[in-house]
């Protein structure tokens, strides 16, 4: 594992973070027991940054974090989460928020706390409630060590809000795709001249810059390169290039994808990847624009929908219809997760009624509604029920 240096205070943190808002799933709930083994396997092996929020999984990540760190790994790494922003409506909700996520981790102490999830408007709420004196008297207190803030915003605010508040690190939304996105290339490089850590999110985009099979553009360029590299590592790689980065987050929760990344988190220093290299993952990134839809990373934010929309899942399907091509196969199963038939609860494209209440959520900006309207006339069709159908029969499976 590599270490890089928190700029202010000299902490040593291993270049790759535990992102725990993707954790294993079972029987749609956390896997405790293989979520925790993960955690610790991780921490055995030299990641010492675990990142986590009021939010996910429905409120139940904390509490699994908090459960994966007893036994004394709790002295082994730094723990990061974050005040809910658009939760509070008075000071007085800092503190209460501040308070259950200590006893949620069960400790006494937060390494690393970010004010959530911040854009311009957000900011000059939070500020105006008196965030500012929050963050001073709870790392008096000794309740959080350092004040941070992730930000899915306009690059404008960005900076205003980096001069803000006498911050030790934010986090930013960062991968090869999003270099002039939200804060991109410019808010990295300005948050780093000001001495700010800089801790990255959705590196892969979602997952989508890490799937093994890309599209067979995309393939064909990666074939180019003098050095083979899973798709996963150049996307990993191009960001840990950057010596303003300091921590990169996975979200990670298949084995396989936790032993990979640790490999190439052994070997990525800052600056070497060669200029060709550098060349070569531009030249990916224009493919990937040109044939990805809807530029959702799966963050999730914007759920739950009012009308039962599955709107992170519907955009993953249709944007991996367009990059791969295999219309028919996406259009099935599309089917089979939206139509309920194994969760319970319908999730179409075609069940939105454009009320709008994913539009304030969305870190990304998306025109959800639009977009949606999109996918319906393109997934669904005058077929979905003859698919739907096909479902049924494959997954009847009740006693006779």
């Amino acid at each position: 594992m590599l270490y890089r240096k928190m700029p202010q205070t000299g902490d040593e943190l291993s270049i790759l973070g535990f992102g725990c808002m993707r954790l294993p799933m079972a029987d749609g709930r956390i896997d405790k027991a293989r979520a925790v083994a993960q955690i610790r396997e991780s921490i055995d092996k030299g990641v010492n940054y675990m990142d986590t929020a009021w939010p996910y999984h429905q409120g139940e990540s904390e509490p699994l974090l908090g459960r994966a760190l007893r036994d004394g790994y709790r002295e082994r790494v730094r723990v990061a989460t974050k005040l809910p922003a658009w939760l509070v409506q008075t000071r007085d909700d800092m503190d209460r928020y501040l308070d259950a996520q200590l006893e949620r981790l069960g400790t006494d102490h937060i390494d690393y706390y970010l004010v959530h999830s911040l854009d311009g408007g957000s900011w000059d709420r939070v500020a105006t409630l008196g965030v500012r004196e929050f963050l001073d008297k709870a790392r008096e207190d000794g309740r959080i060590v350092n004040a941070g803030f992730s930000f899915h915003g306009l690059s404008e605010d960005f900076t205003r809000i980096v001069d803000a508040y006498p911050w030790i690190f934010c986090q930013i939304q960062y991968n090869y795709l999003d270099q002039e996105y939200q804060a991109g290339t410019k808010g990295l490089r300005y948050a780093a001249s000001k001495g700010l850590g800089v801790v990255v999110m959705e590196p892969l985009r979602g997952g989508n810059l890490g799937l093994p099979t890309p599209p067979p553009d995309v393939a064909a360029i990666w074939g180019e390169a003098a050095s083979s590299r899973a798709p996963v590592e150049w996307a990993l790689r191009w960001v840990w290039d950057h010596p303003e980065v300091t921590v990169v987050l996975s979200g990670m929760n298949e084995e396989s994808h936790i032993a990979q990344n640790l490999a190439v988190a052994a070997e990525a220093r800052a600056g070497s990847l060669t200029g060709a290299e550098l060349a070569l993952v531009d030249r990916a990134a224009r493919k990937y624009k040109e044939l990805m839809q809807v530029g959702c990373t799966g963050c999730g934010y914007c759920m739950p929908c009012p009308a039962g929309v599955q709107i992170p899942k519907c955009f993953d399907f249709y944007n991996k219809m367009h990059m791969f091509g295999n219309v028919e196969e996406a259009r099935f199963i599309y089917t089979g997760f939206m139509s309920g038939i194994t969760s319970g609860e319908r999730g179409f494209a075609s069940q939105c009624v454009a009320c709008g209440s994913c539009l304030e959520k969305c870190p990304q900006g998306i025109a959800i509604p639009d977009c949606l309207e999109k996918v319906a006339a393109e997934m669904e069709g005058e077929d979905l029920e003859a698919r739907l159908e096909a479902f049924r029969k494959m997954f009847a499976t009740g006693l006779e």
